[in-house]
């Protein structure tokens, strides 16, 4: 059963539609991440479900309940905002402890839950000091713990981790998907990191215009994108046009300006009307080539850009510019010759 459906939605603000006709059902306790560019209007999707605006059209339920006119402190949510929004007068443990107060819990019962949260997300000790004697990764703690303190219905992530250093929002980003399944808390996730966005989510919304553009899995949103918008947002994308000149089965020949190529259509076959297509592949995709190797590109470097554990290559084939990563030790310069092979399943097809 779905903790949370959005029907329809659609939000305007004057002239300019940032949520259209949108449509999604999150399970309970799943895991569930928006995921656009700025603009896109996955911000106004969460502060809709939050109750912070109100649809133009459309409809929010919580379960079976429907939602749209609720104020935002009648609904059973909880949000950690961006920039953590602590109360900077109040302790650590005032601040966890505040929306129990503000729904009466008793004193006892706070106290457990306070204990509890601040045992999870390693605040033990911390409880007397105020937020700005905290570090970043401790004040978005707090503010963690604050929001799953109250046991809401459903959880609220406003791009909680953009304020932290590159090592700390890796290190916190674990800490929230443990903290979710442990707890089973539905929750609806915002970010438009997309590293963040495949660590740690059960499901996928890619969005452009207020729209979803594609919904699945991580691995499938990586592996298989299903337009060039999501192949070229999601991590890096060699894209090419080409035409079917050979078909045997689900396997496709495919001549493209760069070469022609053996495509392993299996899950993602177009009608035998269509000749011209446009595909993708991702750059660890491509292997340095051995003799008998499949779809094979030859080249020269144009650039090197070395990374520590892969190396970055961009590759002129036949006057277009590809680009490839390698985990191989070479030292590997410019204006080299370098061959490459692309394995037959490892391309995309667009859907039209």
């Amino acid at each position: 059963m779905a903790n949370l459906s959005l029907v329809n939605l659609t939000k305007n603000f004057d002239e300019v539609i940032a949520v259209d006709n949108l449509s999604l059902e999150v399970h309970e306790g799943e895991f569930v991440t928006l995921l656009g560019p700025s603009g896109c209007g996955k911000t106004t999707t969460l502060r809709t479900v939050a109750g912070f605006y109100y649809p133009d059209h459309g409809e929010v339920y919580f379960g079976k309940k429907l939602m749209n006119n609720v104020p935002p402190n009648k609904r059973d949510t909880a949000m950690c905002f961006q920039s953590y929004a602590l109360f900077p007068h109040m302790s650590v443990a005032d601040n966890i402890t505040f929306g129990l107060k503000m729904k009466k819990v008793s004193s006892s019962e706070q106290k457990r839950r306070l204990h509890d949260v601040m045992s999870m997300l390693d605040l033990v000790g911390l409880d007397k000091r105020k937020p700005a004697q905290l570090s970043g990764g401790q004040q978005q703690r707090v503010a963690l713990a604050r929001a799953i303190v109250t046991e809401p219905q459903v959880l609220l992530f406003d791009e909680p981790l953009s304020n932290l250093d590159a090592k700390l929002r890796v290190q916190v980003r674990v800490e929230i998907r443990e903290m979710q399944k442990r707890l089973g808390i539905t929750t609806l996730y915002v970010t438009h990191d997309q590293d963040e966005a495949l660590a740690i989510s059960d499901r996928i919304v890619v969005m452009d215009q207020g729209q979803i553009i594609q919904l699945g899995d991580p691995y499938t949103i990586y592996r298989r994108p299903e337009t060039k918008f999501v192949a070229g947002f999601i991590g890096l994308a060699n894209i090419v046009k080409g035409e079917i000149i050979k078909r045997e089965g689900h396997l496709y020949t495919v001549k493209t300006p760069v070469g022609t190529f053996v495509i392993d259509a299996t899950d993602q076959l177009v009608a035998d009307d269509v000749k011209e297509i446009e595909f993708s592949w991702r750059p660890e995709d491509m292997k340095i080539s051995q003799e008998g190797d499949p779809n094979t590109l030859d080249g020269i470097i144009h650039q090197v850009v070395f990374m520590g554990d892969v190396t970055d290559l961009f590759v002129e084939v036949k006057g277009v510019k590809v680009r490839a990563q390698t985990d191989d030790i070479r030292k590997f310069q410019e204006h080299d010759r370098i061959s490459f092979s692309i394995p037959h399943h490892a391309f995309s097809i667009f859907r039209r």
